[in-house]
């Protein structure tokens, strides 16, 4: 069954004001992928779990149409209040239940978003709707999506690890990036009081480290990023 974490308007909110987009080096693979495997045209994305839609909008320049899906609906109203993306459309629903015709989707994607699918309804609606010979890139999680990766029942299935990307970023930004973990949200939602001053004393604790006053400082972060590539046979 899939877990809903994300749904609340103030959480959405976060999301939006800090969540890192996915970086060009991964979506580059992705493509080359793509296009080794399909080739063009790129007509049709769906983003599964898109939240305020980072990761939609970072395909929309490749493809013809691009679909954000995600169970929240405040994360959905979030993902389209960002103006200039025509060909992006954002839906209300599962990854467990995609209505898209059978063979239509040139390209699945979930970033930071797999690991809380129900992975057998899942990989049941991706053997559906994937054209034949395209990818189905999986996002970020710990454990590396191991499971899902041996879960996949397609031959033709890769793993690429360790995708290092060197992102600088605010000490204001990185904590509120903490602040929109669904693991930070569910012990808020437990202990407020307590849950902030535990923001306020990690950004206390950055600054006095790093030596400076200002939470506008910036620190050079250092993202590892891994994907499981996948394409459905003929």
């Amino acid at each position: 069954m899939s877990y809903r974490l994300f749904e609340g308007k103030d959480h959405a909110s976060i999301y939006q004001k800090y969540r890192i987009t996915p970086p060009e080096e991964l979506k580059n693979i992705i493509l080359q992928y793509l296009d080794t495997k399909k080739g063009q045209p790129h007509v049709l994305a769906v983003d599964l779990g898109c939240g305020t839609g980072q990761n939609s909008r970072l395909l929309a320049p490749n493809f013809q149409e691009v679909v954000g899906i995600d169970i929240s609906e405040c994360q959905l109203e979030e993902a389209r209040a960002v103006p200039g993306y025509s060909n992006i459309t954002y839906r209300k629903g599962t990854a467990e239940e995609l209505q898209f015709p059978d063979g239509s989707v040139d390209l699945l994607t979930a970033a930071s978003a797999a690991h809380w699918f129900d992975q057998s309804r899942f990989l049941a609606e991706v053997k559906q709707i994937l054209m034949p010979y395209t990818s189905s890139p999986v996002g970020v999680a710990d454990g590396k999506l191991e499971e899902l990766y041996r879960a996949i029942p397609f031959p033709d299935k890769e793993r690429i690890e360790s995708i290092l990307v060197n992102c600088p970023i605010s000490v204001m930004n990185l904590v509120g990036f903490i602040q929109s973990w669904s693991m930070f949200q569910a012990y808020h939602k437990k202990d407020p009081q307590t849950a902030e001053n535990l923001l306020l004393s990690t950004q206390k604790r950055f600054l006095e480290v790093m030596g400076v006053t200002s939470p506008d400082t910036e620190l050079e972060w250092q993202m590892e990023y891994f994907c499981v590539l996948a394409s459905k046979p003929r």
